[in-house]
């Protein structure tokens, strides 16, 4: 068998270049990966699982159009034997959960140093989940606890669209800063804040953002937790 044959392929998916370019120089620096294909959207990302069949797909929650779970939902069940490991912005505390539901194999976040990638992609194509140790404490303290169905049932109030707006509203951004970070108008923005604060019975912005900012400050939230 030829080293190129031995080589397991990756496809890229995320909407900035610069980024698939720079995440493809540091794969194929390994000598066993090899990126087969890049995507700037969901429907090129299911074009290449169709086309080029790859191992393994690296996927940014934050697409234009569909998302980065959404699209883990269809893979995990078009393409069942592709691996999928999230690298994202958002804080993994929110979304990682979320994502290994969806039918993730690991979730990293892009502030992460590179090694820590190639740990991630090596760990997931050996048959294993990758979370960072702090993500993984944290999920054995809720089911410890007997938290985690409480939380989840909370985070299913929401779509995938929902919780992405609701993590950016507790860091802190307005609207139109949303917008222009999701690529959407300012007033589908608004319909979805409408809809968290339907769906999570909150009166006003105001509620909203309060909520907002206790559910993305993780350890704030669980300091609360803890004194309540």
């Amino acid at each position: 068998m030829t080293a190129e044959t031995q080589k397991n392929s990756i496809l890229i998916v995320d909407d900035h270049q610069i980024v698939r370019t720079g995440l493809k120089r540091l794969i194929e620096s390994e000598p066993d990966l090899s990126v087969c294909c890049e995507a700037g959207n969901a429907q090129e990302a299911l074009d290449h699982l169709e086309n080029k069949k790859p191992d393994l797909m690296i996927l940014d929650i934050s697409l234009n159009g569909i998302d980065g779970i959404e699209l883990t939902k269809s893979v995990t069940k078009r393409f069942p034997n592709v691996l999928i490991l999230i690298f994202s912005m958002h804080d993994e505390s929110l979304f990682a959960e979320r994502c290994l539901h969806a039918g993730a194999h690991g979730y990293i976040m892009k502030q992460n140093e590179t090694d820590k990638l190639i740990e991630a992609i090596h760990k997931i194509l050996a048959g294993n989940i990758y979370l960072s140790e702090a993500c993984q404490s944290q999920i054995l303290k809720k089911v410890t606890r007997g938290e985690h169905l409480k939380e989840y049932s909370f985070m299913e109030k929401l779509s995938d669209r929902e919780w992405i707006v609701f993590e950016l509203i507790g860091k802190g951004y307005g609207t139109r800063q949303i917008a222009e970070k999701l690529s959407l108008g300012i007033k589908t923005i608004e319909t979805h804040k409408e809809k968290i604060k339907k769906k999570l019975n909150l009166k006003n912005a105001a509620e909203l953002a309060q909520k907002a900012t206790f559910w993305t400050l993780p350890k704030t939230r669980g300091l609360e937790e803890e004194q309540a």
